[in-house]
């Protein structure tokens, strides 16, 4: 149970209640943290923007399966079990190998994971450390090997998960079992 509930749909507004029609479209159900944001309208709202807009700026890129992966590892270096669940849920509609998710802890010596993952992976480790631990040799390397725009695209994405992720961790938010079993809720397009 979370340390405060959130809005049920009966209680929230106009706008909140399109929001939550949105959200249960998209993923088949309200995610928890949206509820719970919904206390704060503008904030809802705010956050709700930004995320389109972060989606939308990275579908492009190709190297949207490495910034998965290392989202992914954020929410289990932070210990955020709805952003584990729900990421894992968008990572299996997206076609990835979710089985390789299994084997995260070892991705530094696990042949399941290549190079790149391991380096960009590494780098999700330290910036996700208190304090960061971010080396400028692994900023090099990764501009090397993506380019300055996909580094910066990478650093955003590792970077919002901690907000994710603490913010959720902060209020007692678990998963919803959007991976459990045969209730994978999003709907495939």
């Amino acid at each position: 149970m979370t340390r405060i509930e959130g809005v049920p749909p009966q209680d929230a507004g106009l706008l909140t209640r399109a929001v939550y029609w949105f959200a249960r479209r998209e993923f088949g159900a309200v995610p928890e943290p949206v509820t719970v944001a919904a206390h704060h309208p503008g904030l809802l709202m705010a956050s709700g923007r930004h995320e389109l807009a972060v989606k939308k700026a990275v579908k492009k890129s190709a190297h949207g399966p490495l910034f998965e992966l290392c989202v992914y590892r954020t929410a289990v270096t932070l210990g955020c079990s709805w952003c584990v669940d729900f990421g894992a849920m968008l990572m299996k509609h997206g076609g990835l190998d979710v089985e390789r998710l299994r084997h995260i802890d070892s991705y530094a010596t696990s042949e399941l994971f290549t190079d790149l993952e391991r380096k960009a992976l590494a780098y999700a480790d330290a910036m996700t450390a208190t304090p960061v631990t971010v080396t400028d040799e692994q900023v090099a390397e990764l501009e090397r090997l993506l380019g300055r725009a996909e580094l910066v695209a990478l650093t955003y994405q590792i970077a919002l998960e901690n907000q994710r992720a603490r913010f959720n961790s902060a209020f007692g938010i678990r998963d919803q079992g959007f991976t459990s079993g045969d209730a994978c809720r999003v709907p495939t397009h």
